[in-house]
Order: C-alpha cells, then sequence, then structure tokens
C-alpha cells in the first residue's frame, strides 16, 4: 500500500469524532489506512473538540509530507446530523454539544487550506462499508452503528440517503416501546435507549446496584449472573424488534450491524435473528441478508475517506 501511495503521490484524511475519542487516518484512494493517530475529544478541557480535531489532522498531515504524498480532501464523520451541503453541524449533537450548529467544514478548511466535508458518523461509516469494506457495491445498504448511541446510515443505488432536513438514518430513534425508557433526544422507549452501550450500561448499574459497563453485562452474563442474562435478553429482544423495522420498512441488500458493542453481540446473532423473525415479514427477511460485524477504528477512518471520495464525484457530477 505505502508503494502504491507513493506513486500515485495522492491520499485523504479521514477522521472519526466521537464524544470520548478523535481518530484520524491517512488512507489511500482504494481504502488503505496507513497512519492512524488519535486523543481524547476533550483532551484539552471541554468545548475544546475543534482543536483535537486539527491537532490529529496536522499529526497525518505530516505524515502525509514525509513520504512526499498530497492530501486531497478531508472527510470528517460526528455524531449528529449535519448539513452535508455546507458542512455545518445542526443542533442535535448530545455527545459534542460545543459542535452545535458550528460551520465545522470551512472550520478546517480554513486552518489547512484542504478541501473539507462533513458527514454524520453513521452515514461515513456506511459510505466506507460501501466502497471499501463488507458491504463493498452493495446496490441498497442500511448500516446500523450500535456504541455509545446508535445511528443508522442508508445507500440506495450510488446515492447516500440523508433525507430532506439530514436526519435520514436516524433508525435508533425508532420507538419500539410507547411507555419505554426516556432517550436523550427527547422521545421516549426509542431503539437506542435498549441496546446501545450507555443504556445497557445504565440498566446494568440499576439493577445491580453497582457501576457496570455494557461489556461487564454481557459478560457476566455468560458467567451466568441471572440479572445480566436477563437483561441480554431484553436487549436480544429489542434489537430483534429494531432491525424488523429496518427490514419490513426498507428490505435492503445488505444489513450491517456493527459499532463498539457489536463484538458483543457477535456471539448472540442466532438469538437475535429468532427474536426478528417473531417482528419481520418471512419474505423481507429472506431477501434481506444480515451480518454483525465488529467496527474498528480503521473502518471509521476509511470512511471519512469514502466521504471525500463520494463528495468530490457528486459536486462534479452535471444537475439532472
Amino acid at each position: 500500500p505505502l508503494r502504491e501511495l507513493l506513486m500515485s503521490k495522492r491520499g485523504l484524511i479521514g477522521v472519526d469524532l466521537g464524544g470520548t475519542v478523535v481518530a484520524a487516518g491517512l488512507v489511500t484512494a482504494d481504502g488503505q489506512v496507513l497512519a492512524q493517530a488519535q486523543d481524547p475529544t476533550h483532551t484539552r478541557g471541554p468545548g475544546t473538540a475543534v482543536a483535537t480535531v486539527l491537532d490529529v489532522i496536522q499529526r497525518m498531515h505530516k505524515a502525509a509530507c514525509a513520504v512526499g504524498v498530497t492530501v486531497e480532501g478531508i472527510g470528517i464523520g460526528v455524531p449528529g446530523t449535519v448539513d452535508a451541503e455546507r458542512g455545518v453541524i445542526g443542533q442535535d449533537i448530545h455527545y459534542v454539544p460545543e459542535l452545535a450548529g458550528a460551520p465545522l467544514a470551512a472550520t478546517v478548511a480554513a486552518e489547512t487550506g484542504i478541501p473539507v466535508y462533513v458527514d454524520n458518523d453513521v452515514n461515513v461509516l456506511a459510505l466506507g462499508e460501501w466502497m471499501f469494506g463488507a458491504a463493498r457495491g452493495a446496490r441498497f445498504l442500511v448500516v446500523l452503528a450500535i456504541g455509545t448511541g446508535v445511528g443508522g446510515g442508508i445507500i440506495q443505488d450510488g446515492r447516500l440517503v440523508r433525507g430532506q432536513g439530514g436526519f435520514g438514518g436516524e433508525l435508533g430513534h425508532v420507538p419500539i416501546n410507547f411507555d419505554g425508557r426516556a432517550c436523550i433526544c427527547g422521545g421516549q422507549g426509542c431503539l437506542k435507549t435498549y441496546v446501545s452501550g450507555t443504556d445497557i450500561a445504565l440498566m446494568g448499574t440499576e439493577r445491580l446496584e453497582r457501576n457496570v459497563s455494557a461489556a461487564d453485562v454481557f459478560r457476566m452474563a455468560d458467567e451466568g449472573n441471572p440479572t445480566c442474562q436477563d437483561l441480554v435478553t431484553e436487549v436480544c429482544h429489542a434489537l430483534g424488534a429494531g432491525l424488523a423495522v429496518i427490514v419490513n420498512g426498507l428490505n435492503p441488500e445488505r444489513l450491517i450491524v456493527t459499532g463498539g458493542v457489536a463484538e458483543s453481540l457477535k456471539p448472540l446473532e442466532l438469538r437475535i435473528h429468532t427474536q426478528l423473525q417473531r417482528y419481520a415479514f418471512a419474505r423481507a427477511l429472506e431477501s434481506t441478508r444480515i451480518e454483525i460485524v465488529p467496527q474498528s477504528k480503521q473502518s471509521t477512518v476509511r470512511g471519512g475517506a469514502a466521504l471525500v471520495q463520494y463528495e468530490t464525484k457528486r459536486r462534479r457530477a452535471p444537475i439532472q
């Protein structure tokens, strides 16, 4: 990959801006990650996410310069709604609230002198899986990312489905229990409140009366703890119902479940599918290939590179 990059002298920088960590990578046009860097999002204190983004981008730019590579674009995924045309963050960005309303693309472009594109982090992740990953070339792809929160990305016939106001793919906020748990979005009974890592940890902490993480809950369930086993059963049930909404409502060719919680969900795939069968149309389920794919930081930064390529091509295309 390095030889290919040196021959082309072209590279891209992908950035995953999360509520906890900002990761960046130097990526080739075919999705090979050649260098990576990451820092805690607020390593300089509250409200400093943009400074962290600029720091990790600068390190990747130096890595590119060291091998004589020109960085042709920067793609950034953020955990919230985005006006992707202007690169402006919406108000619904709960995990990095200082970015609400921020013109992030223009800010980073002014500092770096490089074209910058910004989108929702799961839209970006979906582009990466579609261009370089598990769903390469799929005609109709839905990605459901389960981590700190729950987000979705939809690609159909080569086009990212962003929705009229940037809310396309907000599948974590499909209500699955009208009288259910309060959600960070202001709603009630959202899928996110039953399957996100944050909420699994919260429910485990409440029931065990001691602080635990989502990974602790899955581990203790596997070890035979009855409270955690009950909670994991509820997670499988809720996720099965949420996936059925996607299968029945969209019937995609490929449906990928990923994110930080996916590694814990992978051994439960059969149990989740059993619950999914209770709610999904049988023929719709037969025609949708569903896979749980544990996520790595490489996949998130590759998504940023995919965003650059997608937006560059889209903006050059003639208006139809």
